[in-house]
C-alpha cells in the first residue's frame, strides 16, 4: 500500500487517512479521478482508531444543545465524569467556548439535527455497502446501541425516543427487567435505557478504516506515508510539500482532524476549532460474560464496547488544548463503576488518547475553501465521525466533480466561519 512519495502528480490529493480522508479518496476514486492518500501514519491509526465504533443513526443531536444548560453548572465543578476542562485552555479561548454556549439554543437546534439526520442517512447505507465490498463484514453487528440511565431516566428516554421519531429513527425503551433481557451479562443497576435499534456497531474502527484504505488501493487508488509540511496554490492546481519532496493535483481536500487548521493557517485561514479528548482503555473480556452492543452509562460519563482487542472503555470530553500532557483522571474515576457494571478482567495495552475536532456549531465542514480554487474541506466531525466518514466522502467527491452531494449540505459550508 505504501510507495515512494515524491513527485507525482494526480487528480487530486486527500490528506488525512482517517475514516474521512480515506472516505474522500475511495469515493473520488469510483468517479474516475486519479488519487492518492496522504497521511503521516498509515490509514485508520489516529482519532478514527479510539472512537466506541457505533454507526449511529441517532446522533443528530450536538452537544452544545438546550439541555447543556442544565448541566453546567455540574460540568463547572470540574469533578464530573462525562467532563472534564481545563481553565488555562478555557482562559485562552474564552471566543471558542462562547460561540460553543451561544449555539446552545431552541432556535438553534432544530435546524442542525436536521443537517445531522440528512448526513446520517446518506452515511449509514454507505456503511453497510462498503463493510461487505471490503470483506470485513463479519465486524459490524446489528444489535444497536444502548443508553442508559442508573436514576429514573424515563422522562428524558421518552423524550429522546420522540425526538428520534420525528426523524423516522427507531428506539426501544428498556426498564431493569428489559435491561436485563438484552444485557444478561450486566449487573441490575440501570433503571432505563433507551435501544437506538437502527444503530450498528463494529468491533474494530481502525481495522474497519484500513479495509476501506484496501478497497481503495486495490481499485487503483495509491497511498503515501510522509510527514504534510504546506499545501501551496499554483496556477494549475496544487503542491503538496512533504518532508521527503512534493506532491502536485488539480484538488487537495484537507481531512486531517484535529491537525487541518495547522495546514490551513498559512492560507490566511483561522479556523476555530476546540479539541475533545478522549481516552480508552482495553481489558480482557471474562468470557462467556460479555456485551452484545455498545452501552452508554450517561450518569457515569463512559461508553463500554465489545471489541476485537477486548472490551473498551471510552471516556468522556477532557476539553484543553490537543498536545497537552495527557490526564487519565477520567478513565481512573470511570473504572470502577465499569467494573460495576460488567465483570472484566485486567487491562490489555496501554491507554490511549485522541482529539475530536470540534467547531462552535457542532457540525463538520464540507466543501470548498471560499479564497482557493481546488482546495476543500473535510473536518471538524467531533463525535460522529466514524459514522459520518463515508457521506462526507462521497459529497466531496461530488463537489470536485461539479456534482451535486447525495444530501443537503449547505449547513456544513466552511463559508460560514471561514472568508
Amino acid at each position: 500500500m505504501l510507495q515512494d512519495s515524491v513527485g507525482q502528480r494526480a487528480d487530486v490529493i486527500v490528506l488525512g487517512a482517517g475514516i474521512v480522508g480515506v472516505s474522500a479518496a475511495y469515493a473520488a476514486q469510483q468517479r474516475g479521478l486519479s488519487v492518492i492518500l496522504l497521511d503521516r501514519r498509515e490509514p485508520g491509526s489516529e482519532t478514527s482508531y479510539g472512537n466506541s465504533g457505533v454507526l449511529s443513526s441517532g446522533s443528530i443531536l450536538p452537544l452544545n444543545k438546550p439541555a447543556l444548560w442544565r448541566m453546567l453548572p455540574k460540568y463547572l465543578t470540574n469533578t464530573h465524569p462525562a467532563l472534564r476542562w481545563d481553565p488555562a485552555w478555557a482562559a485562552r479561548n474564552a471566543g471558542w467556548v462562547a460561540r460553543f454556549l451561544a449555539n446552545a439554543i431552541p432556535s438553534q437546534t432544530r435546524p442542525r439535527a436536521d443537517a445531522l439526520h440528512g448526513l446520517s442517512v446518506a452515511t449509514l447505507k454507505l456503511h453497510r455497502e462498503w463493510i461487505v465490498k471490503a470483506g470485513v463484514e463479519a465486524r459490524i453487528r446489528e444489535t444497536g446501541w444502548l443508553k442508559v440511565w442508573r436514576s429514573d431516566g424515563t422522562a428524558a428516554a421518552k423524550a429522546e425516543q420522540a425526538f428520534l421519531a420525528g426523524y423516522g429513527i427507531g428506539s426501544e425503551l428498556f426498564d431493569r427487567q428489559g435491561i436485563s433481557s438484552l444485557e444478561p451479562n450486566i449487573l441490575p443497576i440501570y433503571t432505563t435505557a433507551l435501544l437506538h435499534s437502527d444503530t450498528a456497531s463494529v468491533d474494530s474502527p481502525g481495522a474497519v478504516v484500513k479495509a476501506y484504505a484496501q478497497m481503495f488501493a486495490g481499485a487503483g487508488g495509491q497511498i503515501r506515508q510522509s510527514d504534510i509540511t504546506a499545501i501551496v496554490p499554483e496556477s494549475d492546481g496544487w503542491r503538496v510539500v512533504l518532508a521527503d519532496g512534493a506532491l502536485t493535483a488539480r484538488h487537495v481536500v484537507v481531512a486531517l482532524g484535529p491537525w487541518s487548521a495547522d495546514l490551513l493557517r498559512p492560507l490566511g485561514y483561522s479556523v476555530p476549532m476546540g479539541f475533545e479528548r478522549g481516552y480508552h482503555q482495553h481489558f480482557r473480556p471474562t468470557l462467556p460474560r460479555s456485551l452484545l452492543r455498545p452501552i452508554h452509562d450517561l450518569e457515569g460519563g463512559f461508553v463500554l464496547t465489545p471489541m476485537e482487542q477486548g472490551i473498551r472503555l471510552t471516556t468522556g470530553v477532557e476539553l484543553t488544548d490537543r498536545d497537552a500532557p495527557s490526564s487519565f483522571a477520567q478513565l481512573d474515576a470511570a473504572l470502577p463503576l465499569a467494573r460495576g457494571v460488567l465483570e472484566f478482567g485486567e487491562p490489555v495495552g496501554e491507554p490511549w488518547r485522541g482529539a475530536r475536532p470540534t467547531l462552535p456549531d457542532g457540525l463538520p465542514m464540507i466543501g470548498p475553501a471560499p479564497r482557493h480554487p481546488g482546495l476543500f474541506l473535510a473536518l471538524g466531525h467531533q463525535h460522529i465521525g466514524f459514522t459520518t466518514g463515508p457521506a462526507t466522502g462521497v459529497a466531496i467527491a461530488a463537489m470536485i466533480a461539479g456534482a451535486p452531494p447525495p444530501f443537503d449540505a449547505s449547513a456544513f459550508s466552511p463559508g460560514r466561519y471561514l472568508s
